[in-house]
């Protein structure tokens, strides 16, 4: 099931990056009394109750003078109306209401997109709360007076917010059609491939990268089989800021990565793999989807009997977190492997969906614990009892230990190769939980 998109909006130093943080339960944007400094993760899996959303820090301004300041928060805005199913627009009581707050309210409440008015700041609410009566001025809607710092009012801001959610719409997305998001970064040729495996122009196409404008869902039916693909929209428009570039197709990537299955990230041959697409491929993995690597281009490079080998090897290296990515050598421009991609995203879907039987599991188990002696510390060894698999997208196993602690990374990577050894698990990452269970 896909979760609902909530994106914060709002000037700089309003306390974005402190209420993302709070929400997100660790500290994972950088935060510094400067405006425009929110660099680092731009979004996280946040649980309310018993309501799940993904939440998206808009971040991003780089100051010169207020007309920069107000075009690039307009910007901001169109991203969270854009991408968002709620909208968490924050102010300042401090600063007060100010000019540019009155422009972007203007823009987010003719989107008809949900928006909680958040007024944060307010530390006393003795002192602060005639203050935020001044927001019903932006007339949209009642203000919700918080304090990030002092982690007072968030519980009512988000009543509020989750208060917008249809978790109708999102059950309905689990259709039985296969959903497939086709990332990478702008200009690599996502929209060509979809274009081409539809044999239509459907896709706004051009050599400026970030042309595509919206996020587009088309059916294609393949061998009787029908396939969603999510094309991951570019920028509205040129932007001049490279790090804006990164940040926008990067909340588009969350977005669609949230809904699909199987994920396709699309490499440029000519260029190689780069950081962002390290960035981009690392949310993927993170959401335990199935992930398919198609270097397109691929009838531009200059080959010869190594070529393939060497490109993979670089590949590997560069996304060394997610080895078990399938990878594809295809041309969108000649067509050349397309076919081949469907064939791909059927077996990746398969093993996804795959089910281990708890006792053909723990034969595994026995086996690799009799070759590989499970790790021990102070005299203390770790016991594992048994594991047991108990859901799918992605695979995920529980394995029952005598102790955590002494369950290393590096011995839970041991059993998962040797699992993968027995049945495969091409295309998609496997989930492993250590439960601690007393010995009887």
């Amino acid at each position: 099931m896909s979760k609902p998109i909530v994106a914060i909006v709002g000037r700089p130093n309003v306390g974005k990056s402190t209420l993302f943080n709070i929400l997100a339960g660790e500290n994972i944007s950088i935060i510094k009394d400067t405006p425009g400094v929110t660099r680092d993760r731009i979004y996280a899996d946040v649980e309310w109750l018993d309501k799940q959303f993904t939440l998206i820090d808009t971040g991003g301004i780089e100051p010169d003078s207020s007309d920069i300041i107000l075009s690039q928060m307009r910007e901001q805005a169109q991203i969270a109306i854009d991408t968002a199913d709620v909208i968490i627009f924050l102010t300042d009581v401090r600063q007060g209401l100010v000019d540019s707050d009155a422009k972007v309210a203007d823009m987010l409440r003719r989107s008809n997109k949900p928006v909680v008015l958040v007024v944060n700041k307010v530390d006393s609410f003795e002192k602060h709360l005639m203050d935020t009566y001044e927001f019903y001025n932006l007339g949209i809607g009642e203000p919700v007076p918080i304090s990030s710092l002092s982690k007072l009012g968030i519980g009512d801001m988000l009543d509020e917010v989750t208060k917008h959610f249809d978790m109708d719409m999102y059950e309905e997305e689990d259709s039985d059609i296969p959903k497939i998001a086709i990332v990478g970064k702008p200009n690599v040729g996502k929209s060509s491939i979809i274009n081409k495996l539809l044999g239509e122009n459907r896709v706004i196409v051009s050599d400026i990268a970030g042309t595509t404008r919206d996020a587009i869902d088309t059916t294609i039916c393949h061998n009787g089989n029908d396939y969603v693909f999510i094309d991951t929209a570019g920028l509205r428009r040129k932007s001049k800021i490279k790090e804006e570039l990164e940040r926008f197709s990067i909340i588009r990537t969350v977005t669609a990565v949230e809904r699909a299955d199987v994920v396709i990230m699309v490499i440029d041959a000519e260029e190689g793999v780069t950081e962002q697409d390290a960035k981009i491929a690392g949310i993927a993995h993170e959401r335990g989807k199935g992930i398919i690597i198609a270097v397109n281009k691929w009838d531009a490079v200059e080959k010869d009997d190594k070529t393939i080998y060497k490109f993979t090897e670089r590949v590997r290296n560069i996304l060394s977190f997610m080895s078990y990515a399938e990878i594809v050598f295809i041309s969108a421009k000649t067509g050349q492997r397309l076919p081949k991609l469907f064939d791909t995203i059927d077996m990746v879907l398969e093993n996804q969906t795959m089910r281990i039987q708890t006792g053909v599991l723990n034969e595994i188990l026995a086996e690799a614990t009799a070759m590989q002696q499970p790790p021990s510390d102070k005299g203390k060894r770790l016991k594992i009892f048994y594991m047991t698999q108990v859901s799918v997208k992605p695979p995920t196993f529980v394995i029952f230990v005598n102790d955590k602690e002494l369950m290393h990374f590096s011995y839970t990577r041991y059993l998962e190769n040797r699992v993968r050894d027995t049945f495969g698990f091409k295309g998609t990452s496997l989930k492993f939980i250590i439960r601690e269970r007393k010995e009887s």
